[in-house]
């Protein structure tokens, strides 16, 4: 009888092979696929991130350079100018780019484009700039 449950006992650890087998090679899959993932959504946020922050860099510039040109003009024209300049500039620097989590990004970022299109409006700026970058054919963004 002892000899029979020792049978039993060994095609058990046989037939259960291909369920431990199975197992194994799920956890290990499983953390490889979470390891490569992590490396791809990192590579992925630091790509965007920084094509993100060169929009913002270029349009924070542009209006401090716009700002810096209007500021000795007293006409009405120019103050409404430095107006639609100044709310660009505090849309700007309301965003809080440093928070990853922040979850209104992108509609902030679709405000900040379009009162950069405003203000470029406002000076007769064309707001690609296809006319004045000959190399590059315009901005990326």
């Amino acid at each position: 009888m002892e000899s029979e449950s020792g049978n039993d006992d060994l095609f058990d650890c046989i037939f259960m092979a291909d369920n431990r087998f199975h197992g194994v090679g799920y956890r290990e899959g499983f953390e490889r696929g979470t390891q490569r993932g992590l490396r791809d959504g990192h590579r992925h946020g630091v790509s965007h991130g920084a094509k993100l922050s060169a929009e913002v860099s270029f349009y924070y510039g542009f209006a401090v350079a716009s700002k810096c040109l209007l500021q000795d003009k007293t006409d009405t024209k120019s103050r409404k100018r430095v107006k639609a300049v100044d709310a660009l500039l505090e849309l700007i620097n309301k965003c809080p780019l440093d928070d990853p989590y922040y979850t209104e990004l992108q509609e902030d970022m679709d405000r900040v484009r379009g009162k950069f299109r405003q203000v470029c409006s406002l000076l007769s700026v064309p707001a690609d700039f296809k006319d004045y970058i000959k190399t590059s054919g315009g901005t990326s963004f």
